[in-house]
């Protein structure tokens, strides 16, 4: 097999470069849903290029895309472990940095119909109640698609150990994630509907979009202020909200935008303080609403 499997000779240091490139996207999934943090996948992806220029023979490399998986895979969890650590002095709720984008424009034939559940805000928070390398196991195999064997050499284990690694996280992942999700276009309709409820603090209707068992979660990181904990109940999520957006929200500080792969909010407060709110929608309803507003986490997020 040629180098690069099947994608084009490593010849010369742009060649090199292009080939790079090309898997740069995919590389960057890997590190942030392994991390939850754009930044850190960011210096494990540029950690692996500058590995790869180091090779004395990067031609020799036979499967690339497999290659720069396992590294970034090893420099990710390597930089999972000084996370949780610095976790374990957050100072409130802490959620994953949210991955924003432009919303699709919902008139453009060629509009996404399905949501990426790969970096889904919902697989967001359940991967971190894994252990590292249950959650390493899991996304290299499961959702990155690497044998077993090499998923060994990156968690330091058997690859039977990974094997059972990535059963358990399987197990708890499925228990977890919304069994009757919803596809882009209703999601989208969902996340339209709840912002015009926020706006004009209707109550009632924002109760009906909300399941009985939502669950609202805050991250304001202790700069910002945020509702307390987690909140739980349709009711207490949707009196919370209603407050915070009368007070907090001009008429003109709420649009849609893509959140870790599906619709969700951004909303610019008269404050100038930022919120990313996901959102999960399960049996046509809301489940879970999770708000980032620490600005250290919304350094990425793109204007209007």
């Amino acid at each position: 097999m040629s180098a690069g499997a099947g994608r084009g000779p490593l010849s010369g240091e742009d060649g090199l470069a292009r080939a790079f490139e090309r898997e740069r996207p995919r590389l960057l999934r890997v590190a942030y849903t392994t991390t939850g943090c754009l930044a850190e996948a960011e210096d494990c992806v540029q950690e692996a290029w500058l590995r790869l220029r180091g090779l004395k023979d990067p031609g020799a490399v036979r499967d690339l895309r497999a290659w720069l998986t396992t590294t970034v895979g090893r420099l990710a969890l390597d930089a999972l472990g000084s996370a949780r650590v610095r976790r374990e002095r957050y100072v409130g709720t802490w959620l994953p940095e949210p991955l924003v984008e432009h919303a699709p424009d919902e008139q453009d034939p060629a509009d996404r119909v399905t949501l990426d559940e790969s970096v889904s805000m919902a697989l967001m928070i359940v991967l971190d109640e894994l252990s590292p390398a249950q959650r390493t196991a899991f996304l290299l195999h499961d959702v990155f698609g690497l044998p077993f064997e090499e998923v060994a050499g990156v968690v330091g284990r058997t690859p039977a150990a990974v094997r059972q690694l990535a059963s358990r996280a399987r197990r708890h992942v499925d228990a977890s994630r919304p069994h009757h999700p919803a596809g882009y276009a209703r999601q989208r309709e969902l996340v339209s509907a709840f912002g015009q409820a926020c706006q004009e603090g209707d109550l009632e209707r924002l109760v009906s979009l909300l399941d009985p068992e939502v669950v609202w979660r805050g991250d304001g990181g202790g700069k910002v202020t945020a509702m307390p904990g987690i909140v739980r109940g349709a009711d207490s999520v949707a009196r919370g909200i209603v407050a915070l957006a009368r007070v907090h929200v001009p008429p003109d500080g709420l649009r849609i935008a893509q959140v870790n792969g599906a619709p969700g909010l951004v909303l610019d407060h008269w404050d100038g303080v930022r919120t990313i709110v996901a959102i999960t929608v399960d049996g046509g309803r809301i489940t879970s609403v999770d708000a980032i507003r620490n600005p250290d986490k919304l350094t990425h997020v793109p204007d209007a």
